[in-house]
């Protein structure tokens, strides 16, 4: 028995000029509109040049026979899928009299219905010219103009003289649509590469969950975050989402209590999509995208710098200066993955763990305004000294600023040079030091922000701090010193604490409120971690560390600790020895004299000649031991994580801290809330996640209106909020709509 072989005939399809449709399908059109389809080289439909009807049904059975895929079809006839997937229903329900086109009737304006000229003015009351707006709801420009002259005011009727006037409807929305369908912004989609970004548009709407987001909008605008990414990075590359729509997604979703990217997975892309003025939220691919192409342009550093600035030169509550102190920690990030990160040790765990540390500034309110990333293994002191330079620049001007920080920042020298430099030092003493006579202390006392009067027990001397620099010449740099007296944490009775600053003239009641207000940005730390996402990671890429970079050697330290136990050896011998020859030369009352021999001293110093011995040998052990080491020696192959996309992430977290404190405070001073010093932050986050409504057909304005809140309180203190971020007049960005807030009543 001969076999044979067959071989596909679509090579020579192909250079016949068919179109290949998937491995066995070949389609060949004439310029007429006829067609053949070959199916493994064997012609299998046919159609005329009118018989569109016959070449809707090769469609829609090349799909249904498997031959080719949905998405291969559609692109070889030159249609979309859901074309194709209406002609397959069309075809199960009615057969081929399903698929046959309907001839059109004779032409006339098209009647518009209320629903899509709602949609076309919205659209053109963001400024979208007439072509954009065609594009973007599927119709033509005529209908477009059409649209735009539906309206008609109500002293126009036509008298019994004129003529009445062609008009396709007159729209009188009395009621909003609960939560409609979104108009699909496909066109826009398909030419995202041609445009910089989709504009916002909104649509009637009621019952729409997070519009409470929308509260935000006033205070986001003054964190500054949209103005200076602009001035930053200017603008995305081309594409539906834009870099305002990224920032202000971003930043919702964090109110929402989804900071990561990850965080969108919880959303329904169109709840979100309503609050961004677009059919849907970007998705976490996108979000990742797009940040990802900012983090290429290393320009992170500026986003922070520009915003601390923009921060810094506005004035906070009642005009209090917000530069009046800037408080400055270390915050370790504790890294929990699989890649060799150096230790740091965490105050907050208690232990090394593999980390980064960030060095953060904060305004007189605890609220962030700058943080750069420190080296690896850098001391609060090398990075304040690092970062002097970062916040004179923030700062616009050479006005004195006091610093705050803790006892992690101690150095002498750090403090002269800050003091060139024109800052002020406020910061805890570090060691021991000999008590302030209590004689010299009095009552002092501060009123803050709130009114609130405290006093303290004081002492305001002045301290001589030896500059470890110059010690062999006795050099010190003087400080004021202001003291107090309290509780011993280790047992019962008092003991003496100290303040130290260069500024003499700061009243010492403040300066004590004001060391104490460092905690503020500790609480910071804990809410932007509870809320925000401080601590995650935005970016698990990582690069390889410096190898030639130069670090502590742990063998010196280990060796230091050696040599303080032959010291502390050393002496008990050494004491030992001492009472020793003591009872040798003055033996006890009663008992008979001794001759002291060499032999009896030599054998009663034997031990101690065996620690001194010991401590040499532990201190020249240690004298030899190199104080750094290159870094590729000491731990090769060590990484350190990106530090350009996490930059950005907490440029975005800065704005929604600072928004959400902005809120807060709001409904403290704002609202007769009578809770509101206890339960602003909670009434705030509940009403960033109520529903409501979105009315855009008042030209020029948005209206939000939430639902009511649970209880009748609450809702009188959103409105009256409502009230106050209304008279902001502020505009949704990348829009001319002006923002107007409401609440409904309680039923």
């Amino acid at each position: 028995m001969v076999s044979m072989t067959t071989q596909s005939a679509l090579p020579l399809m192909g250079r016949l000029g068919a179109l290949l449709v998937g491995e066995w399908v070949a389609l060949l059109e004439e310029p007429d509109g006829a067609g053949r389809i070959f199916i493994n080289g064997q012609l299998a439909y046919v159609w005329g040049p009118e018989q569109r009807e016959m070449r809707r049904l090769a469609a829609a059975q090349l799909v249904e026979t498997g031959a080719a895929q949905v998405n291969e079809v559609a692109a070889a006839f030159n249609i979309n899928t859901e074309s194709l997937r209406r002609w397959r229903i069309s075809f199960d329900a009615e057969g081929l009299a399903g698929l046959a086109s309907v001839k059109k009737g004779p032409k006339r304006p098209s009647l518009l219905t209320e629903p899509k000229a709602d949609q076309i003015r919205a659209y053109r009351a963001t400024g979208a010219s007439l072509r954009a707006t065609a594009i973007a709801t599927g119709v033509s420009t005529d209908t477009v103009r059409r649209a735009m002259a539906m309206t008609v005011a109500p002293d126009t009727a036509p008298t019994d003289n004129e003529a009445p006037a062609v008009l396709p409807a007159v729209l009188v929305q009395e009621e909003l649509p609960v939560l409609p369908a979104p108009v699909p912004r496909s066109g826009e989609r398909a030419a995202a590469g041609e445009a910089e970004a989709a504009s916002p548009v909104f649509f009637p709407a009621a019952r729409v969950p997070y519009v409470g987001l929308f509260l935000a909008f006033p205070a986001l605008e003054s964190s500054g975050l949209l103005t200076c990414a602009k001035s930053v990075y200017g603008a995305l590359p081309n594409g539906f989402y834009g870099l305002e729509t990224i920032l202000v997604d971003a930043v919702v979703r964090a109110l929402a209590g989804e900071s990561r990217a990850e965080g969108a997975t919880r959303f329904n892309p169109e709840d979100l999509g309503r609050i961004l003025g677009l059919d849907r939220a970007p998705e976490v691919k996108t979000i990742r995208r797009r940040i990802a192409q900012l983090a290429q342009t290393g320009k992170a550093p500026e986003l922070i710098a520009a915003l601390a600035s923009h921060h810094l030169t506005n004035t906070g509550q009642d005009g209090a200066e917000l530069a009046a102190i800037l408080y400055v920690d270390g915050h370790v990030r504790a890294y929990q993955g699989t890649k060799k990160i150096g230790k740091l040790y965490s105050t907050r765990l208690k232990f090394p763990v593999p980390a980064t540390e960030e060095t953060w500034v904060s305004d007189t309110n605890g609220s962030p305004v700058f943080l750069v990333m420190a080296e690896p293994g850098a001391s609060l002191a090398g990075e304040l000294r690092r970062l002097l330079p970062e916040l004179r620049t923030a700062i616009g001007d050479d006005r004195r600023v006091l610093v705050g920080f803790d006892r992690g920042g101690w150095s002498p020298t750090l403090f002269a040079h800050m003091k060139e430099q024109g800052f002020d030092v406020l910061t805890w003493y570090k060691g021991k030091t000999a008590d302030i006579n209590e004689t010299l202390f009095t009552q002092v006392s501060y009123t803050d922000e709130h009114g609130e009067t405290r006093s303290w027990s004081a002492a305001d001397t002045l301290m001589d701090l030896p500059l470890t620099t110059t010690a062999k010449t006795g050099e010190v740099f003087q400080i004021r010193a202001i003291s107090q007296i309290v509780p011993n944490t280790k047992g019962s009775g008092t003991r003496q604490i100290h303040i130290l600053t260069t500024d003499h003239d700061l009243p010492a009641g403040e300066a004590i409120h004001r060391m104490g207000n460092r905690w503020r940005q500790e609480n910071q730390f804990r809410y932007a971690r509870m809320h925000f996402e401080l601590d995650s990671h935005d970016c698990y890429t990582s690069s390889d560390d410096d190898p030639q970079r130069m670090v502590p050697n742990p063998a010196k330290t280990k060796a230091y600790q050696l040599v303080v136990a032959a010291r502390k050896h050393h002496a008990g011998v050494a004491a030992q020895v001492d009472a020793g020859e003591l009872d040798m030369k003055n033996p006890a009352p009663g008992t008979q004299e001794l001759m002291v021999t060499n032999t009896m001293i030599n054998t009663l110093k034997a031990p101690l000649w065996a620690a001194e011995t010991a401590l040499n040998t532990a201190e020249a052990a240690h004298k030899e031991l190199p104080a750094r080491v290159r870094l590729g020696d000491l731990a090769p192959g060590q990484q350190v994580l990106d530090t350009e996309t996490k930059l950005i992430h907490h440029g975005i977290r800065i704005a929604a801290y600072n928004t959400a404190m902005t809120i807060a405070r709001e409904i403290r001073t704002n609202t007769g809330y009578k809770r509101g010093s206890d339960e602003a932050h909670a009434l705030m986050r509940q009403a960033f996640n109520q529903p409501g409504d979105i009315d855009p057909t008042i030209p020029g304005q948005l209206t939000i209106t939430l639902d009511p809140m649970p209880t009748k309180a609450k809702t009188l203190a959103i409105a009256e909020l409502c009230e106050h971020l209304t008279n902001t007049k502020t505009n949704y960005p990348g829009t001319n709509f002006i923002l107007h807030y409401k609440i409904k009543k309680n039923r």
